[in-house]
């Protein structure tokens, strides 16, 4: 029995409760009524039942719970009246409506803050606001939120606040807010000391079939303006694509936890518009220079790369190949493997700090306008499935008072040990997933060198396609496909008990992201860290499993697999996403609708057609943060292989927002409005995002790519003693990457066994991707000097890389301050109203106090 109630209502409150059937009306014929039968009693909530009496199989005991639920709520003073369905017989709405002065009890048990009187300190512009005003709606449309200073409701101050008209005085969200918060508490059952109690247990049973919110009238009706219509016309269609968002409305209409992800979504596309713009033109400097690129040229070159020959990639059937078969992928190379792409990976380890920097102190804006500063101390409750479950005693270590937990300390470990079980199960199923892929990998890799080639060349309309369609991309492309269906599944396929809400979506959040992290990365670690970087050598292998020899990086490196995995993953996630957003919602409405048509004559009430819409899920708003977070690691982590990250992700985030928009206003029940001081655990994920982000970009450039290598041959090898060159030139970089084999060391399970190709004459040497040092040398096939200093250079690069980068992030965070100078100031100008308004409170009870003693003391004795 929850706690909160009963230092209310006292431990007998149960006793007092009967089962009361609530008042009986006929709908009255408005279709966008949002109000009793009497038009004066606003209707704050809708309890959805089936009438047992139309079902003869349906359970009295429903009934009985049901009838003790809302004797409960009349009991609470809450008023109820009950519509029968117009489209089915068998259905029955309850109508919850909140008198003022119940709101008025609830508003202080949450600690709701409401206006005391208007501000009087100067706004001041930040440079983010004078950029986006020209893109906010005209507020002619939607006209600005007056600005109060604001402080925790009390009863007994009630004339301290501005009350100008009593029904408009607490807004229908927050009217919501608390009809809910005691529907989820008001008891249902009691049988002794156990006592029953919640509508989420009651919905769960299927004594009620829903319980939700009313949405404004209609969203399609313009000569009725409301808040929905508002929403729908400047938030919500496609044709306010370019607009900001209307922040202050979307608080109001769905409430702050809903209000802090829009403008968190909105705030992060703002920042990703920088990032695009950097990443396309650092694409469109290697597209442009992709044909001037040295290294390039000499593989496309017949006279250098037709005549290196390379040593086969699998055993005895690949064939010998030239290295100019793969002038193609060698220019596309270069557009994403290019000194841009260096400065492009520093640059978005600096943006990245500045999106969080900026990001806290709006959020600190949004907090201070919106109530929720102190939310987590002062208002938040206790879950009602966390209360249900204590019935264990402690003592509080703050209170030094005796209170009831839902476990004993060694329960607790218990739990714990059970949740990271599961988490470790999950992500061993996900690492052995990987593993069949890179299996896939290596067996198709086999598949396609034997055939591909051949298929192409024989067929005539696949000929024009065979100096594109290698080997390599093959399998990468095909396993890249693979890599995402297996992602989606398991997605699909995936409690420790917090005491508040929050503390149990930050518990969550936590656990599945790390699950996540694991599903949709851990392949693309595998190709830029893995991938290619412990193969040994044509005459000496190594293998998987003894059986599967280890895949090799295309010459030209694995960077173009890393781009073609993340462009597939980013894209065909965005496209699932979208689908299971848009279509799959309309669909089921759609159907829904037509499974319950009615005659054209008929009315249909606000009430039922809001039921007709879909439910939100209890956690619909994690996904859509999971999402987007998601999102945000494949344009940091990886964003120094595939620079045009940041701009899928601002395509597909303009169509995110308005498709949730969409989603929320049209084909979603609205949603129970929520407190929310921040984005919970996603800021820490964020932040640690951020971090690895820098490792992982510095890794990228100096492990996957070509670059570090280049450049120590430019400035070393290049020159004399190593060449007979005096100035530095990248002439000569292919061949220096390349070692010699002689094929006569190949073993017997390595060798060819297929026939050689026609111009293969003569031919004792071919050459493979590696720096070891040629037949002959003393120290043979080991690796050579030069080896070595390319090893050196990769981990000093690595090494001063992160450092400076993680320098200019700690000093960038040391420089930008979490909340503006200014809306410091305005907290403090707050808070000192509000203990004024204390102490003047104190003051005339003071006054009173000691009145009423000089009376008692001084008045005349009477006999």
């Amino acid at each position: 029995f929850p706690f909160s109630f009963a230092s209310l209502y006292g431990d007998d409150f149960e006793l007092s409760v009967t089962s009361v059937c609530c008042s009986q009306a006929e709908f009255n014929g408005n279709p966008d009524s949002l109000f009793f039968n009497d038009g004066k009693r606003r209707i704050d909530f809708v309890l959805v039942y089936e009438d047992e009496s139309k079902n003869a199989s349906e359970k009295k005991g429903s009934q009985r719970r049901r009838e003790f639920f809302e004797g409960s709520l009349m009991n609470l003073g809450v008023e109820l009246e009950a519509t029968q369905s117009v489209m089915d017989e068998k259905l029955v709405y309850v109508k919850v409506h909140m008198p003022f002065e119940v709101l008025c009890t609830y508003a202080e048990v949450l600690h709701i803050k409401l206006p005391i009187q208007p501000n009087d300190l100067a706004q001041q512009s930040s440079a983010y606001n004078c950029f986006t005003r020209h893109f906010y709606p005209s507020e002619d449309v939607i006209a600005k939120e007056p600005d109060f200073f604001t402080a925790p409701f009390r009863k007994d101050q009630l004339k301290c606040f501005c009350v100008k008209d009593r029904e408009q005085f607490f807004t229908p969200a927050v009217r919501s807010r608390m009809a809910y918060y005691i529907l989820s508490r008001a008891p249902y059952d009691v049988k002794g000391s156990v006592k029953k109690f919640g509508i989420s247990k009651l919905l769960d049973g299927g004594v009620y079939k829903a319980a939700y919110p009313l949405h404004d009238v209609s969203t399609i009706q313009p000569d009725c303006p409301n808040e929905r219509f508002l929403l729908y016309n400047e938030w919500a269609h496609p044709k306010s694509f370019y607009k900001m968002q209307p922040l202050d409305l979307i608080r109001k209409y769905f409430g702050e936890k809903i209000g802090i992800y829009f403008a968190w979504l909105g705030f992060y596309t703002v920042m990703l518009t920088l990032a695009a713009a950097v990443g396309l033109g650092c694409f469109i400097y290697g597209y442009t220079t992709r044909e001037s690129s040295t290294w390039s040229k000499e593989v496309c070159d017949p006279q250098i790369g037709g005549e290196i020959i390379m040593c086969p990639q699998c055993d005895e059937i690949c064939l010998y190949w030239r290295l100019n078969t793969t002038c193609e992928s060698s220019k596309r190379l270069c557009i994403f493997d290019n000194y841009g792409t260096l400065v492009f990976a520093i640059f978005m380890s600096v943006w990245v700090t500045l999106f969080l920097e900026f990001w806290k102190r709006y959020q600190a804006e949004l907090e201070h306008d919106w109530d929720t500063v102190e939310f987590l101390q002062q208002e938040e409750q206790l879950r009602p499935e966390y209360e249900a479950k204590c019935v264990y005693e402690r003592v509080n270590p703050v209170t030094q008072e005796k209170e009831k937990v839902p476990h004993t300390a060694c329960g607790k470990c218990m739990r714990v040990s059970c949740g990271i079980s599961t988490v470790l199960f999950w992500v061993l199923l996900i690492i052995a997933s990987v593993v069949g892929v890179i299996v896939y990998r290596l067996a198709m890799f086999i598949t396609f060198s034997a055939k591909l080639r051949t298929d192409l060349k024989y067929t005539k309309e696949l000929e024009p396609f065979k100096e594109y369609v290698t080997p390599q991309m093959a399998t990468s492309i095909t396993a890249s496909i693979i890599s995402l269906i297996i992602i989606m599944i398991l997605n699909n396929v995936y409690e420790k008990l917090p005491r508040t809400k929050t503390e149990y979506e930050n518990s969550l959040t936590l656990k599945m992201f790390l699950f996540q992290f694991v599903n949709y990365y851990s392949s693309c670690f595998y190709i830029a860290f893995f991938k290619g970087k412990v193969v040994g050598y044509p005459g000496r292998p190594v293998y998987w499993f003894g059986a599967f020899r280890n895949e090799e990086c295309d010459p030209g490196g694995c960077l173009t697999e890393l781009t073609t995995q993340l462009s597939i993953i980013m894209t065909g996630k965005a496209v699932w996403n979208n689908i299971q957003e848009v279509l799959l919602p309309w669909v089921k409405n759609l159907i829904f609708r037509h499974c319950t048509q009615v005659g054209s004559e008929k009315v249909i009430p606000r009430w039922e057609q809001d039921y007709q819409l879909q439910p939100i899920g209890k956690l619909g708003l994690f996904y859509e943060y999971l999402e987007m977070v998601i999102q945000f690691g494949f344009v940091t982590l990886f964003v120094a292989s595939f620079p045009l990250a940041p701009l899928l992700a601002l395509f597909n985030n303009l169509c995110e927002i308005r498709v949730d928009a969409w989603k929320f206003t049209t084909q979603s029940r609205r949603v129970v409005p929520e407190k929310a001081q921040d984005i919970g655990a996603w800021q820490p994920i964020l932040q640690g995002v951020a971090i690895l982000a820098v490792a992982t970009n510095a890794a990228i450039i100096a492990f996957t790519s070509d670059m570090i290598p280049r450049l120590v041959y430019y400035w070393a090898i290049s020159v004399s003693p190593h060449s007979d060159g005096s100035n530095h030139t990248m002439t000569g970089f292919i061949n220096s990457s390349l070692s010699v084999f002689n094929i006569a060391d190949f073993n017997g399970n390595s060798s060819p066994i297929v026939d050689t190709p026609y111009w293969f004459n003569n031919i004792t040497t071919c050459r493979y991707r590696d720096f070891r040092n040629p037949p002959g040398h003393p120290n043979q096939y080991e690796y050579s000097i030069h080896y070595w200093h390319v090893i050196a250079a990769k981990l000093a690069f690595m090494i001063v890389v992160e450092h400076i980068v993680y320098f200019t992030k700690f000093m960038l965070s040391y420089m930008i301050p979490d909340v503006p100078e200014a809306l410091k100031e305005q907290i403090k100008r707050e808070r000192y109203l509000t203990q004024l308004d204390g102490l003047r409170k104190t003051a005339v009870t003071w006054r009173f106090t000691v009145s009423s003693v000089n009376e008692i003391l001084y008045k005349p004795a009477v006999d």
